[in-house]
């Protein structure tokens, strides 16, 4: 038989089998579906709930991109989202032609309902099978999901306590970002230096650590704990996120760090400072538990600002 041949019916086999399981599986997701007819949001509605849950912000054209949905219908999409509260729109401080998005508070509402029943859902399918073909049936999806996922933009995120050179980056980048995104000055970069001087010079104390983010091995972002002033309170200073960093979860993963060493070490308080500019820090602090307990207007760092305390009880 010619390998031609031989080669064709192989392969009208194997389309086959792929049919097949899509028929199989198109079945099964159906019963999974969070977006059915009938239900209070469409799968395309429940997919962006998700992605946008998992992030602080994202960008609208990252969003575009990791649902696939081409600009008219997304922005039609976000548009019915928006008119019902669940979504908010607003345009880049860096580049006013692109839009960030976010969830409102009634928007993860309705993502953690759609997450309950999901969960529900999966688990009453799992439910149907022995332990030992949960564990085939898992270990064939990941078979699956390692083989055809598209790995040219898997982007790594790692984070990892400082290394040599890493506090002087820490400076370097806090002064020109700010500068560029927010006008501070010099002034600004000197309190920062400040900081990691103190840092440095306790290097080894137990009751203190810093984490730096990186992307792709690149430092893209920076926090660290250290003792306060007043005892059995820590301080969160120094979160950083560069813009390839955002809208990642970089800066929820940070701060989350943060605040379990802190609890670890027994603090019982945590409190940090920054300004209202910082909007995506705000609501990232927000997120985590903290309460603004105060506010002050100061122009200590050049541009008219309005400083402000946040204090989380751990």
């Amino acid at each position: 038989m010619p390998d031609s041949v031989l080669t064709d019916r192989v392969l009208t086999d194997r389309v086959a089998t792929v049919r097949a399981f899509n028929r199989l599986y198109t079945g099964v997701i159906g019963i999974l579906d969070e977006g059915p007819a009938d239900a209070e949001y469409s799968l395309s509605e429940a997919r962006v709930l998700f992605e946008l849950a998992q992030q602080d912000r994202l960008q609208v054209g990252d969003l575009r991109k990791r649902l696939g949905l081409d600009g008219g219908y997304a922005s039609r999409l976000l548009s019915r989202l928006e008119s019902r509260g669940l979504v908010a729109r607003e345009r880049c401080q860096d580049d006013a032609r692109r839009q960030l998005v976010t969830l409102t508070a009634d928007g993860h509402a309705a993502f953690a309902h759609l997450d309950h029943r999901s969960t529900h859902q999966i688990g009453s399918l799992l439910g149907k099978f022995a332990d030992v073909d949960q564990v085939r049936l898992l270990g064939a999806m990941e078979t699956i999901t390692a083989l055809v996922r598209d790995t040219d933009h898997e982007r790594q995120v790692i984070v990892r306590a400082p290394r040599a050179g890493d506090l002087g980056w820490v400076v370097h980048r806090h002064g020109e970002l700010y500068a560029g995104e927010y006008g501070l000055n010099e002034q600004f970069e000197a309190l920062v230096a400040r900081v990691i001087a103190g840092f440095a010079e306790r290097l080894g104390d137990p009751r203190q650590a810093g984490w730096i983010a990186e992307l792709d091995g690149e430092r893209v972002g920076s926090i660290f704990c250290m003792p306060s002033s007043e005892e059995g309170v820590a301080k969160l200073r120094l979160l950083l996120l560069e813009p390839a960093a955002r809208g990642r979860g970089v800066g929820k993963r940070l701060v989350r760090e943060c605040i379990e060493f802190a609890r670890a070490q027994g603090y019982r308080s945590m409190e940090l400072w920054t300004h209202s500019h910082l909007t995506a820090a705000r609501g990232i602090y927000a997120s985590a538990g903290f309460e603004l307990v105060s506010q002050e207007e100061t122009d200590a760092f050049g541009p008219h600002l309005t400083s402000e305390s946040w204090r989380l009880e751990l």
